[in-house]
This record gives structure tokens, C-alpha cells and sequence, in this order.
């Protein structure tokens, strides 16, 4: 009788983790960067531009005070998500000389989180709908 109810309890409570064990949404943190606080970069020229999963990257340089180069990098929310705000991995292309506005890194180091750019043309292209929006996982 024992073996009739172990398997009388096993059964419906393997059934109940299965319908409980749902995929969660992920959330990817943004602890790292000052978040909130734009950040205004001019005179960026794009060294490169990563249309990749999970996250974009855009690599810049920009004219230091010495006259020497600064290198900064900058990530960005997925491709999926941009595709559908007007982004494209041709948006950006080696050389282009741009404006963008950013969250820091809290470190101090070079980067942070690329919240828009503006384009040589004047079209403005933002990562996120408001400053307040937190990036949710793509």
C-alpha cells in the first residue's frame, strides 16, 4: 500500500512542477551605468558597429585634449529591439562622424549605455522610447 501511495503523491506533484516550471522573463542588469543621467558626446567618429545578440556595441573615437584619440564603447540594446525603432546594422558605418548621448559607466571607465545618435544628416535615432525605460530582455 505504501508503493500505491508514494506513487499516488509523486505523480500529481511531478505534474504541478511541470506546469509551474514556465519560462521567466531574463532581465539583464543596468546597475553598471549611470542610468537616467544623459551624457552628451560630440564629434564621435564610429569605429565600429556590432549588430550582434544579445546586446549592439558601438565603438568611437573622439579627439582628446592633448590631441591624441580617445577610444569609447558603448552598449546598446538588442537588434531585434532597434530593428523595430528604425535601426539596421547599416545604420551606422565605419568613419561616419556622429553625435550620441549616453549613460556612464559608474567605474569612470570610457562608455556606457548609448542611448541615441544623431547622424551627420540630422536624424536623431533613440535606443529606448524615454529616458525612465529600463531595457527589458529581447
Amino acid at each position: 500500500m505504501s508503493r500505491f501511495l508514494s506513487r499516488s503523491f509523486v505523480m500529481p506533484a511531478m505534474a504541478v512542477a511541470a506546469v509551474l516550471a514556465v519560462p521567466g522573463e531574463a532581465h539583464h542588469s543596468t546597475a553598471m551605468f549611470n542610468w537616467g543621467t544623459e551624457v552628451k558626446m560630440a564629434n564621435a567618429t564610429v569605429e565600429r558597429w556590432d549588430w550582434t545578440n544579445p546586446h549592439t556595441f558601438l565603438y568611437v573615437t573622439i579627439p582628446a585634449k592633448n590631441g591624441a584619440t580617445e577610444r569609447w564603447a558603448f552598449e546598446g540594446m538588442s537588434p531585434n529591439h532597434l530593428g523595430r525603432t528604425g535601426w539596421s546594422k547599416r545604420t551606422l558605418k565605419r568613419g561616419d562622424k556622429i553625435a550620441l548621448t549616453y549613460y556612464s559607466l559608474k567605474d569612470g571607465r570610457k562608455g556606457g549605455f548609448n542611448v541615441s545618435i544623431t547622424l551627420p544628416n540630422g536624424r536623431t535615432l533613440r535606443q529606448l522610447n524615454s529616458p525612465t525605460e529600463t531595457p527589458k530582455a529581447s
